[in-house]
């Protein structure tokens, strides 16, 4: 499984999305990701990749795309 692959199954099973939802979403855009699923989310990320979020990274992720960003600041290559 690419990383790519994982970083989508993370939002797919953690917010119960489809793939075709990922391009285009942003946090509060399906009822899933609230701040509860939000933190599941993150949590299902840091494990995928053994990574540790910072706080304000947290707090910034709001959308798949910005996420795309934070993984690369963790040296995940999607």
């Amino acid at each position: 499984m690419t990383n790519l692959e994982k970083y989508n199954e993370a939002f797919i099973n953690s917010l119960g999305v489809e793939e075709q939802q990922l391009q285009g979403l942003t946090y509060q855009s399906v009822d899933t990701w609230d701040s509860v699923g939000h933190m599941q989310l993150i949590a299902t990320l840091e494990d995928a990749f053994d990574i540790m979020f910072d706080t304000d990274d947290i707090i910034d992720f709001s959308s798949y795309e910005k996420g795309k960003e934070y993984m690369a600041k963790y040296d995940v290559e999607l």
